[in-house]
C-alpha cells in the first residue's frame, strides 16, 4: 500500500528527549526537522543553565525567547523598508523633477 503525496508525513522529533509526533506536508518535513533540532538546542540551553526547573517552563522560556527575537527581526525589517521606500520616492521625486526639467539626473 503506497501513501498519498496529498497527505500529510507523520514525522517525529525529540525534544528534550521526549518523542513527539507532528503532521506536516511532504515537501515541509526537512524545515519541520531543522526547527525542532533548532529549538531543542534552545531548550537545552535553558535547562542547563539552571535557572529554570521543569519541561513546561523550559518550554515558555523558549517560546518567550524566540518570540521576542522574532519581534525584534519584524521591527528591524520594518525599519529597513520604511527607509528603504523613503529612498526610492526621493529618489523618484528626483529623478522626474530633472526630467521636468530636461536635465540629466545626477547620481
Amino acid at each position: 500500500m503506497s501513501s498519498n503525496p496529498t497527505d500529510p508525513a507523520r514525522v517525529s522529533v525529540r525534544i528534550l528527549e521526549k518523542e513527539f509526533f507532528v503532521a506536516c506536508a511532504h515537501d515541509e518535513r526537512a524545515a519541520l526537522l531543522d526547527a525542532a533540532e533548532f529549538l531543542n538546542a534552545r531548550m537545552r540551553e535553558i535547562r542547563d543553565s539552571g535557572k529554570v526547573v521543569g519541561l513546561d517552563r523550559v518550554a515558555v522560556m523558549a517560546a518567550l525567547n524566540l518570540a521576542h527575537e522574532l519581534l525584534d527581526i519584524r521591527e528591524q525589517e520594518s525599519k529597513t523598508t520604511t527607509s528603504a521606500v523613503t529612498r526610492v520616492r526621493a529618489a523618484r521625486e528626483r529623478a522626474e523633477a530633472a526630467l521636468s526639467r530636461n536635465q540629466q539626473l545626477e547620481l
